[in-house]
C-alpha cells in the first residue's frame, strides 16, 4: 500500500489522494449518493418493491458512516478505503436496482454519478474499471429480473464507459497541469533565490573593493608596528612586561581575525573562473592539513587525514579548490571543541572523488539547516557566512557540489564532490 501523497505527484492512470482530499471526497461522495437516492425516491415505487427500500437505505447509511469513521481513524489507508467504498456503492446500487424492478427500476441512474465521481477523483484507470463493473451489474440485473431489450442495456453501458473515460482523461490532464504548475513555481522560487544570492554577492563585491583600499593597507601597517612593539617589549625587563606581552598577543589575534574577515570578502568579490588541470587531490589535502595543523594545535584540536588509495587524478583548479577546502576545514576547526578532532578523508565512487571534512562539534543547528550555504547565513558571532557559500560556488564551477549531514554519532560532516572525467582548460 503506497503512502498517501498529493494526487498531482502520481502520474499515470491511477491517482493516490492526500489525507485531506480523501476525507473531502468521501463526504462529497456520501452526499451525492444520499441526494441521488432521495431524488429518485420522489418517483413512486410499486407496492411490492417498497418493502425492500428501508433496509437497503439503512445499510447504505451504516456502511457510509463506517467508511468515514475508518478514514478518520486510518487516513494513511485512504486508497484502500476508497476502493472498498466504491465496491460497496456499486453493490448497493445493484441491490436497489434488483429489488425495485430490475431493468425497469430508475435507480440504475445512480451508477452515473458514482462512476463519474470516482473517474474524476481516482483517474481514468478506475473510471473505466468502475464503468465496466457497473455495466456488468446492469446486465446481471437485466438477466435475473424483468428484462429490457439488451440494446438498452448496451446503450447504458456505453454511456457509463464514455463517462469513465472522458472524466478520467480530464482528471489526468488537470492533475498533469497542476503538477507542471507546481514544478514551475518551485523553479521560479529557486531562480529567485539564486538571483537574491547573486545580488548579495554583487553587493559584497562593491563593498569589498572599498574595504580593500580603506582597511587592508592600515592592517598591514598595524601588524608591522605590533611586531616592532613586540621587539621593544621583549628588550625591556620587568614583571610588567609579561602583561604587555599578553596585551600584544590579544591585539595580534584581533588583527588576524579582522584580516581574515577582509580576505573573505575579497575572495568573494574576486572569485574567478576555474582553470582546470589534471592534479592529485590527495596531494592537495595532505599539503593543506600540514599547513593548518599549527592552527589546530593552538586551539587544542587534533587535525588528521585519511587519504584514499589509488585515488584517480581529476581536473580542477588547484588554487580555487584549495580555497574551498580551506574554508571547510577552518569551519570545522571553529566548530570542534578544545580537545576535539577534525578528520579530512578522501575516497572515490563511480561518479566522483569525494573529500569529507568531519568534526565532533555540536553539528548544524536546525534553524539554519535550510539556508546553510547562503551568503551571510552563519551561527558564528564574527562570521560572514561567506566561507561555505564560496566553497559551494567554486564546486559548482567545477560541476560538483558541497553536501552536509549530521552523523548519528554527533558533529557535522561536509562532503566536497568533484566529478570524474572533467576536462582541462587550455
Amino acid at each position: 500500500m503506497p503512502p498517501a501523497v498529493r494526487a498531482s505527484d502520481r502520474p499515470g492512470p491511477f491517482f493516490w489522494p492526500s489525507d485531506t482530499d480523501a476525507l473531502v471526497f468521501a463526504v462529497l461522495r456520501s452526499l451525492a449518493m444520499a441526494g441521488g437516492v432521495v431524488a429518485l425516491l420522489l418517483v413512486p415505487l410499486r407496492p411490492e418493491h417498497q418493502g425492500h427500500l428501508a433496509p437497503l437505505v439503512a445499510g447504505f447509511a451504516t456502511y457510509t458512516a463506517a467508511s468515514l469513521a475508518v478514514l478518520l481513524w486510518r487516513p494513511e489507508r485512504a486508497w484502500a478505503i476508497g476502493l472498498a467504498t466504491l465496491a460497496a456503492d456499486l453493490g448497493f446500487v445493484f441491490l436497489l436496482v434488483w429489488f425495485t424492478g430490475g431493468s425497469e427500476s430508475h435507480f440504475y441512474l445512480l451508477f452515473y454519478p458514482l462512476v463519474s465521481l470516482n473517474a474524476y477523483y481516482f483517474g481514468p484507470g478506475l473510471g473505466i474499471l468502475g464503468a465496466a463493473v457497473a455495466s456488468g451489474l446492469l446486465g446481471a440485473a437485466n438477466a435475473v429480473g424483468p428484462s429490457a431489450p439488451w440494446t438498452h442495456v448496451g446503450a447504458r453501458a456505453a454511456l457509463l464507459g464514455l463517462l469513465g473515460l472522458a472524466l478520467g482523461h480530464v482528471a489526468a490532464r488537470e492533475r498533469a497541469a497542476r503538477a507542471e504548475a507546481e514544478r514551475l513555481a518551485r523553479a521560479v522560487e529557486a531562480a529567485t533565490t539564486r538571483l537574491v544570492q547573486a545580488e548579495q554577492l554583487a553587493t559584497v563585491g562593491r563593498l569589498s573593493a572599498k574595504m580593500a583600499h580603506e582597511v587592508r593597507n592600515p592592517l598591514g601597517v598595524i601588524t608591522l608596528n605590533l611586531d616592532m612593539l613586540g621587539d621593544l617589549v621583549g628588550q625591556c625587563p620587568g614583571p610588567a612586561m609579561g602583561e604587555a606581552h599578553e596585551l600584544l598577543r590579544g591585539i595580534r589575534e584581533e588583527v588576524r581575525g579582522l584580516a581574515a574577515l577582509t580576505d573573505e570578502y575579497l575572495v568573494a568579490a574576486r572569485l574567478r573562473r576555474p582553470r582546470r588541470e589534471k592534479d592529485s587531490l590527495n596531494d592537495l589535502v595532505a599539503e593543506l592539513v600540514v599547513f593548518l595543523r599549527p592552527l589546530a594545535d593552538r586551539h587544542g584540536i587534533t587535525l588528521g587525514s585519511e587519504l584514499g588509495e589509488a585515488l584517480p587524478p581529476v581536473a580542477f583548479d588547484r588554487s580555487l579548490l584549495r580555497q574551498a577546502l580551506h574554508n571547510l576545514v577552518a569551519n570545522a576547526l571553529e566548530a570542534a571543541p578544545r580537545g576535539g578532532r577534525v578528520r579530512v578523508q578522501t575516497d572515490a565512487d563511480a561518479e566522483a572523488v569525494v573529500v569529507r571534512v568531519t568534526d565532533d562539534g555540536p553539528g548544524v543547528a536546525a534553524e539554519v539547516a535550510a539556508r546553510l550555504g547562503e551568503p551571510f547565513v552563519t551561527t558564528k558571532t564574527r562570521g560572514t557566512g561567506l566561507g561555505l557559500s564560496i566553497a559551494r560556488q567554486i564546486l559548482h564551477e567545477h560541476g560538483g557540489d558541497v553536501t552536509w549531514r549530521n552523523p548519528p554519532g554527533g558533529g557535522a560532516e561536509f562532503a566536497l564532490r568533484l566529478p570524474l572525467g572533467g576536462s582541462t582548460d587550455g
